[in-house]
């Protein structure tokens, strides 16, 4: 959820800076590498075409547009081409907040049908079929029939 209301704002902010309407899977939104201070981080060499500008320079603006524009990004700092963004505790708070309340939480949807996995041989070549190639290949036969 944080992702595509990043991607919104980003979309925004973008269109109030350089004047381009991009679409919000444009930016790539990733979790920050531990060695580095942030929760999130946004790529930003995609967009240095349409901000004609340093990355750094680029990263910069987005990140002072993000903090004036989002209540949950509390703090910025740039990386060479990397903006690294911090949440603020409330938004994590409320979402744990809202996790712990849903029962199916981290539950993925039960499939209602089984797969279904059917065997096709595949022997080696440069080696001469056995019996153990004719049981593969007459199961995966009968099953598929």
């Amino acid at each position: 959820m944080m992702e595509k209301k990043l991607a919104k704002a980003l979309t925004d902010a973008v269109k109030a800076l350089y004047g381009q309407e991009l679409s919000p899977d444009t930016f790539q939104i990733q979790k920050t590498r531990p060695e580095f201070e942030g929760d999130v981080t946004v790529v930003v060499f995609p967009l240095l075409r349409i901000s004609r500008k340093a990355p750094e320079a680029t990263a910069r603006e987005l990140g002072e547009q993000l903090t004036n524009a989002m209540e949950e990004v509390t703090g910025f700092n740039v990386i060479k081409g990397f903006l690294n963004l911090e949440i603020s505790d409330s938004y994590w708070f409320s979402f744990f907040r809202r996790a712990a309340a849903d029962e199916k939480f981290g539950f993925a949807p039960e499939n209602e049908e089984p797969p279904v996995v059917i065997e096709y041989s595949s022997p080696n070549t440069n080696k001469p079929l056995h019996l153990g190639h004719v049981r593969n290949n007459l199961l995966g036969w009968s099953v598929a029939e």
